[in-house]
């Protein structure tokens, strides 16, 4: 019992970490008035496109900016950013250095709208059980500010998403 209640705590602070890394995203905006400097999205499309490129990924491109590749399309439900999301996913860097993998999907379960644009812009393009790969902006992503877990400022990023559950 002992040992399934740190577990719990130890989750439960994995998820509170995560949404203080959303938390500086949103008030992100304030670093600007600091010489925060956006990178645009056009300025990093060739870095992006050769990302795919190295990886094999046929991409589209977004008018947003994110050029993604629909996997599997899933079917049934399709998240809206008031969705739950139950996913799993690896995220790297442009030189393919993996950030952040989570292969647990009873881990998520977060409202879409309070993750990443990038996100919010390209998993409403799968359905439930599909899966996609997205290379997002910076501008999309964390901006000028950069994350923890080695995510320097104006860092395009590189996710490869299954959406597992969807609930509305």
């Amino acid at each position: 019992i002992v040992i399934n209640n740190i577990m719990q705590i130890v989750k439960m602070k994995k998820v509170f970490l995560f949404f203080i890394l959303i938390g500086l995203l949103a008030f992100g905006s304030c670093e600007k008035e600091k010489g925060c400097v956006q990178t645009s999205p056009s300025d990093e499309k060739a870095a992006m496109a050769a990302f795919c490129t190295t990886n094999g990924i046929t991409y589209t491109e977004h008018s947003s900016g994110i050029l993604y590749q629909v996997i599997n399309a899933g079917t049934n439900i399709t998240p809206s950013l008031d969705s739950r999301i139950f996913i799993y996913y690896t995220g790297k860097l442009m030189n393919g250095t993996t950030f952040e993998t989570l292969s647990d999907p009873t881990r998520t379960g977060w409202q879409l709208k309070s993750l990443i644009e990038g996100w919010q812009v390209g998993l409403p393009l799968i359905q439930k059980g599909g899966r996609i790969k997205l290379v997002i902006p910076s501008s999309l992503a964390y901006g000028c500010v950069g994350a923890g877990g080695g995510i320097a400022p104006n860092s395009p990023l590189f996710f490869d998403i299954t959406l597992t559950d969807v609930q509305p």
